[in-house]
């Protein structure tokens, strides 16, 4: 299809966005916090896999009492909220892709926080219409989003719970009451994070001693105002967040703030709906990968990187390869410089029909040279009935979120990713949780040389997400969940991870454990003090700038294989997988 002439100029734009996109390796992600051995756990009724022992313990008991796997997922979530605030909670949001044993379909629902109403386009720039520094705009009200987690919880667990709300609160609710010791990760990232935790004396007053010093692993944390939230949940439900006292104090606590207030309102609360939508599915090989499609990049971004390396002969070059490593980093390049071009919420801007074909991925392909890496990327031309110009994206997007699958007795699977979205979201408490900083994944900027960037800040849009909860299908029954935290690295963490499995054969836990390997946008990262150090010469040598760093993933899966189950958690976080 011919790109229309406004296209043609708009392409002109990408190297303009080449260094704002850069931008997103210059901010640090939140700390790394050790590598512990983790070995697959089997299972033949149920199963648990998330980024906390103590939260995996209470999905278990769920599970195990014959609750559903929406059961689990509130008593998961509600104690993750508790036990790692830094990574999601009551004050963020989530995407799930669900598959219903008994009608054996999958499909996926948004819980993805929504811009206020009052919202404008301007509401991360200056009076000179100049972006903000990023942690300007994250820290305080500005960047709080409509939350969506605590209604995603609600109506799932009407629709697909058979236990009592209330009692799938009670861990949680208990366990803040009697305090929890701190882990480690929790404390390295309150120490790594001190001074914006220092800003609000909510905030600093929940994370810091008495004497001001940051909480220490294995201190008793206690959370009181956490459990009465949980109290008042389990008696008035959702509506007591979204239409009663929870809300009114989220939203007098965002517009109150002195130095940096937001624009969150009451109608906003009470406004917010959970969307329920179609998978996006890719084949690849023999297997349909599916997930979230837009608000999140993450399905059709994982899709097009295994589209496009799927062109190549991976099996036979194999892991330990640093050709199949250049091209699997510029499949991703190419997918990235799409994702950032195209990929938004849809339910304002359109967006092209044939980012998935495979002839559109097979010329794609074209564009890498085994053994020399790729120059320059611009967006591609997909099919696309209504194309309109755009300008590239430039938003941030950080890694502080968390991932959990679970498989309950009768076959009804969750592959759900939660955030609220930066390290601690905008350091803001308000009843016991933090709220998110979500708006700032949308771009700053609205538009570059007169034309409209799809993610730009809209009233009542959702701001796109990497978001990458995954099911793989393999003859139409389901082969494994599998999902990452990690910001915009969730994709290429989901997508090597199923490449290691599917293409290299490697068990799912063994794929996991091995380090990571990422090309968002130009520059390769390989992970520090790990194996994949040896890649940084040839990658060198083909022409890419690397980065040895830390890469802090966080990725539960669970496979189905000869009538079991099988869990693996990521040996970079505390979590693990639990079941019977």
């Amino acid at each position: 299809m011919r790109k229309p002439a406004t296209l043609l100029i708009a392409s002109a734009l990408f190297s303009m966005h080449l260094h704002a996109a850069q931008t997103t390796d210059a901010i640090t992600p939140e700390a790394a916090s050790g590598f512990t051995a983790k070995t697959q756990v089997e299972a033949e009724q149920f199963m648990v896999a998330a980024a906390n022992p103590l939260a995996v313990q209470a999905g278990y008991n769920v599970l195990k009492a014959g609750g559903s796997a929406v059961d689990a997922m509130v008593a998961v979530q509600t104690m993750l909220g508790l036990v790692e605030p830094q990574s999601s909670g009551l004050g963020g949001g989530a995407f799930m892709v669900y598959y219903d044993a008994e009608t054996k379909k999958l499909t996926s629902f948004d819980g993805r926080e929504t811009a206020p109403m009052a919202a404008t386009p301007a509401l991360f720039q200056d009076s000179n219409g100049k972006p903000l520094k990023f942690y300007d705009a994250v820290v305080g009200g500005r960047s709080v989003g409509t939350p969506g987690t605590v209604k995603l919880m609600a109506e799932l667990h009407a629709r697909y719970g058979n236990q009592s709300w209330a009692q799938l609160l009670k861990p949680a609710q208990i366990q803040a009451q009697k305090g929890f010791n701190v882990s480690a990760r929790l404390a390295g990232a309150i120490a790594s994070d001190k001074d914006r935790l220092n800003h609000y004396p909510d905030t600093r007053n929940y994370f810091f001693t008495a004497e001001g010093a940051p909480l220490a692993e294995g201190q008793l944390l206690k959370n009181p105002d956490y459990a009465r939230t949980l109290a008042t949940l389990a008696k008035e439900g959702a509506a007591a967040f979204y239409e009663g006292r929870i809300g009114q104090d989220i939203v007098r606590k965002v517009q109150s703030l002195k130095d940096n207030p937001g624009v969150l309102s009451r109608q906003d609360l009470s406004n917010y709906r959970i969307k329920e939508r179609s998978v996006t599915c890719a084949p690849y090989r023999q297997y349909d990968v599916c997930g979230m499609g837009p608000p999140s990049s993450g399905a059709l971004t994982v899709g097009q990187i295994l589209g496009i390396s799927s062109q190549f002969d991976l099996k036979k070059l194999g892991a330990d390869s640093a050709e199949a490593w250049q091209i699997i980093g510029d499949a991703s390049r190419l997918a990235f410089v799409d994702r950032g071009r195209y990929m938004a919420d849809t339910d304002f801007v359109p967006m092209p029909e044939g980012l998935l074909d495979p002839a559109y991925l097979a010329e794609r392909a074209k564009l890498i040279t085994p053994g020399k890496a790729l120059e320059t990327v611009t967006p591609g031309e997909p099919r696309w009935e209504n194309a309109i110009a755009q300008a590239d994206d430039q938003a941030i997007e950080l890694p502080s979120t968390s991932h959990m699958v679970i498989v309950d007795k009768a076959g009804n699977i969750i592959s759900m990713t939660s955030t609220i979205e930066n390290g601690f979201g905008s350091r803001v408490m308000s009843n016991g949780f933090l709220l998110n900083n979500e708006l700032t994944d949308f771009s700053f900027a609205s538009h570059k040389n007169g034309y409209p960037i799809a993610n730009r800040l809209e009233p009542g849009k959702r701001p796109r997400s990497s978001m990458a909860p995954t099911i793989v299908m393999k003859d139409d029954q389901p082969y494994m969940a599998v999902g990452s935290p990690g910001g915009s690295r969730i994709i290429g963490y989901v997508a090597s991870t199923l490449i290691r499995h599917l293409e290299w054969g490697m068990p799912i836990q063994d794929a996991i454990n091995q380090p990571h390997l990422l090309n968002r946008f130009g520059s390769y990262d390989v992970e520090k003090g790990t194996d994949a150090e040896q890649f940084k010469a040839p990658l060198e040598a083909m022409g890419y700038k690397v980065n040895v760093r830390d890469l802090n993933s966080g990725l539960q899966a669970i496979q189905f294989k000869d009538g079991k189950l099988i869990g693996a958690a990521d040996p970079r976080r505390e979590g693990t997988a639990m079941g019977d």
